[in-house]
């Protein structure tokens, strides 16, 4: 593409395109626009090839370019573009993605109810939750529990449930009160000190306490990231956490809702990550990954007694959208879940994670690389000013973000949310790209070393 192309394109950005979680101060410094993706790789406007270790925000999992889903979804749009999932109307991919996933969900999660995204899964798995409730004569269940420094969507109630201040402040007026949070599982740095070996799973005890301290009569489901997410770099929870999860939930008989949007299908090694550890939920929430990246959708499969409920007369679910279950997305996701089969990607994922927790272990040399923890192909790097004590680094400094900066301009895309620097690729990245990966890593750590003189 020609210079004075790409400047009038630039200037049409900056002028009328408003992004998710935007910060100016890049924008105006810099404005990244691709225009390609093959594999795991994006070009940009400039010619310019960049290795996506993210993934695209955790959404290509088959990677860019993957003709099998473009044909799928054209086949579908010549047949029937568009009709929506609402009373007694049904669309044919949208029953057949249903039946794909209610044998491939663990347990007895059967029944799914389609959204556009992530946020809309978990909002739509909390209303379940308190409808049920309601409808089935107790009322006074309507609480929902979540846990510090996890994230569940940018809509009221998913970001009600969502454990992290910076996301929350700016609306907290508008916030639900009905929404309280447990300890995390983020061991490395635990609130109250303790170490996994030894701390007899306090974080379970303190979600107990919290579900007890709001009164039992008025709770009505637990929601989790088994693995939290990005935010704070993929902490991997202790043995015997979600499973005691389970347990009080059942003893307290309330319901346990998932919220595997970043961490599901296929990227711990698993299908879905709550198999790690032989734990059912009685909601599911998907997406990303889920349709390969290709167009939005995500998902809510219930447990079909819960579903069940919904289906007598009289009782149907008061919530939905204009766009659920949309054919030709359903289509997508179809020939996204029949490639991550045939090339048995989960596998996949297990190997390739095994490797790449090896790679990383050697970044440990640097004395800024405090914790490399992960699961899969969801791993994170935290830097930290002193291995021993933990003690963070200046955040003035923002050493993450340099790093990130130094990946960027050497043809790799990196993500960090300050000193904590995540990787997510594709499922089918290789070895040599993962070397790839590490090589412009560890460049970039020197560099930052040096730079701040760390």
């Amino acid at each position: 593409m020609d210079k004075k192309k790409i400047e009038e394109l630039v200037k049409v950005a900056k002028k009328y395109v408003w992004t998710s979680l935007s910060d100016y101060a890049d924008i105006e410094k810099e404005l990244k626009i691709f225009v390609k993706g093959e594999g795991c790789y994006l070009t940009d406007i400039h010619g310019k090839r960049y290795l996506d270790t993210f993934a695209s925000l955790l959404t290509t999992i088959c990677g860019h370019h993957r003709p099998e889903i473009a044909r799928a979804v054209q086949e579908q749009m010549e047949k029937l573009e568009f009709f929506p999932s609402y009373h007694d109307c049904y669309t044919v991919p949208v029953i057949r993605l249903a039946e794909k996933l209610a044998s491939l969900a663990p347990g007895d999660l059967s029944v799914s109810f389609f959204v556009n995204d992530g946020s809309e899964a978990c909002e739509s798995a909390i209303k379940m939750a308190r409808q049920y409730f309601w409808q089935k004569g107790e009322p006074s269940r309507y609480k929902i529990i979540g846990r510090r420094y996890s994230y569940h969507g940018a809509t009221l109630g998913a970001l009600s449930a969502t454990g992290l201040p910076d996301f929350a402040e700016p609306f907290q007026p508008l916030l639900s009160p009905g929404f309280s949070h447990a300890m995390s599982t983020w061991c490395y740095h635990c609130e109250l000190g303790l170490e996994p070996s030894s701390c007899n799973l306090a974080c379970l005890k303190n979600m107990e306490q919290v579900i007890l301290g709001e009164k039992l009569e008025t709770v009505a489901a637990v929601i989790v990231d088994p693995i939290p997410g990005s935010n704070i770099g993929y902490p991997v929870p202790p043995d015997g956490y979600l499973q005691g999860l389970r347990a009080l939930c059942d003893n307290y008989g309330i319901f346990l809702i998932f919220d595997e949007i970043q961490v599901g299908f296929g990227k711990t090694g698993k299908f879905f990550c709550c198999e790690n550890w032989k734990v059912v939920p009685d909601f599911l929430c998907l997406a990303k990954g889920f349709s390969g990246g290709y167009l939005p959708m995500g998902v809510v499969i219930a447990k079909s007694e819960i579903a069940d409920e919904f289906r007598r007369a009289g009782k149907d679910f008061r919530h939905g959208f204009t766009f659920s279950g949309n054919p030709t997305v359903a289509a997508a996701v179809l020939a996204n879940i029949e490639i991550i089969e045939k090339e048995r990607l989960v596998e996949k994922a297990a190997t390739i994670g095994k490797f790449l927790k090896e790679r990383l272990k050697g970044l440990y040399k640097y004395p800024i690389v405090g914790d490399i923890r992960g699961m899969g192909t969801l791993w994170a790097i935290e830097l930290v000013a002193n291995k021993k004590s933990k003690v963070p680094l200046n955040p003035k400094l923002k050493v993450g973000t340099y790093i990130r900066d130094h990946c960027w301009k050497n043809g790799m895309i990196l993500r960090n949310n300050g000193d904590i620097l995540v990787i997510a690729p594709a499922l089918i990245i290789t070895k040599s790209e993962v070397d790839e990966m590490i090589r412009l890593m560890e460049q970039a750590i020197q560099d930052a070393i040096k730079h701040f003189n760390l």
